[in-house]
Parts: C-alpha cells; structure tokens; sequence
C-alpha cells in the first residue's frame, strides 16, 4: 500500500479534487438553472483546486520523466553532452522550485500575520495558498527521486 501511494499520490489527490470540483460545478450550475441565485463560493474552492491540481501534474511529470523537454537537442548531443544538459536541467528546476517554496512560505506567513480571509468562504486565505510550498517540496522530492532512479540505472 505505501509502494502504491509512493507512486499514485499525485494521481489520487488530484482525481479527488477534480471529482470535487466537477461536483460543486454542477451543483452551481443546477442551482443557478432552477434558481434566480448561485454559488459564488463555488469559483473560490475551483480556482484554488486547479492551481493544486496544476502543481500536482507537475510533481507527476518529474516523478515519471514525461515533462517538457527539449529531446531533439538533447538526443544529438554526445553522451557527455546530454550528461552536463541533464544535471544543468536538473540545478535549474531545483532552484526553481526551491524559489517557489520560498515565496509560497512567505506569502502564507504574510496572509497569516495580515489575517486575510476570503471572499466568499470566509475562511483564512493561508489555508489555500499553504499548497504552493507543501507542493513545491513534493516536486523537489520527485525530482531527486528521478534524478537518483537515473543515477543508479546507469542512464545519466
């Protein structure tokens, strides 16, 4: 069980956040049809999730190796090439990341300490925008978790 959440926890959370979100849409969209009134809490929860849900596809394309590359660079290269590309690529989305946690911490300690609340819900805006470094930190680990699979089978 702990091998399959290791390598399903992307897709299990984000499947039930996007069940969430297709649900309270269509419960919006029901109620605005038959109603004179809506749900405007529903935009805050559904914009919140697909930026979760957005950072989750990330954590999954680093821990798989299916994000975004430049491979017809990358395969003409000479061994040693691809070598320096792939560990430059690596620093890089490290340090990104790594960035991003960064900012994420500080933004919620900034809406923590102002004691910002949202719109519609009412409730403390940190607890949305504490995904951004919680995540953050996952892509970090997918990352090194691809790049170590990479180092010990020998593909690097």
């Amino acid at each position: 069980m702990l091998r399959f959440l290791e390598t399903r926890f992307e897709e299990i959370l984000g499947s039930i956040l996007l069940a969430i979100m297709a649900t309270i849409a269509f419960v919006n969209v029901i109620v605005r049809y038959c109603t004179s009134f809506s749900f405007a809490w529903t935009e805050e929860i559904t914009v919140n999730f697909f930026v979760w849900i957005t950072l989750l596809g990330a954590a999954r394309a680093f821990r798989t190796g299916q994000h975004l590359a430049m491979n017809i660079v990358y395969q003409a290269l000479p061994k040693n090439g691809r070598r320096a590309c792939y560990v430059i690529g690596f620093i890089i989305c490290l340090v990104f990341f790594g960035a991003l946690f960064y900012t994420g911490v500080l933004e919620v300690i900034d809406e923590y300490d102002l004691d910002a609340i949202s719109e519609s819900l009412g409730i403390p805006v940190w607890l949305y925008t504490v995904a951004t470094p919680l995540f953050s930190l996952l892509i970090i680990f997918r990352i090194l978790q691809r790049y170590f699979e990479q180092w010990r089978s020998g593909k690097l």
